[in-house]
């Protein structure tokens, strides 16, 4: 199955490590350092053209890349979540 992040983008679900809000996530050091590194190394991709809501990390231990997202967190777990099952209920 696959995922759209914005802007056209869409990854495999298999190739997701993770979805994280930007705002709780980048509390921490190691967070925002990880992005930094990322960013510095041409592994960020900013798929958002509004204000960034999450990112997406994708790859596996080898090789990874962050997607910046305007799309939140819930949205996107509802879509991964969807497509895979064919449905969604929260509860």
């Amino acid at each position: 199955m696959f995922l759209h992040m914005g802007r056209n983008i869409i990854t495999k679900s298999n190739d997701i490590i993770g979805i994280f809000d930007i705002e709780t996530s980048t509390i921490s050091n190691i967070t925002r350092e990880f992005l930094l590194k990322a960013q510095k190394s041409g592994g960020v991709v900013n798929v958002s053209e509004k204000m960034p809501k999450s990112f997406i990390l994708c790859g596996d231990k080898n090789k990874s890349k962050v997607f910046i997202s305007q799309i939140s967190t819930s949205t996107l777990l509802k879509r991964s979540f969807f497509r895979e099952h064919g449905n969604f209920q929260e509860g």
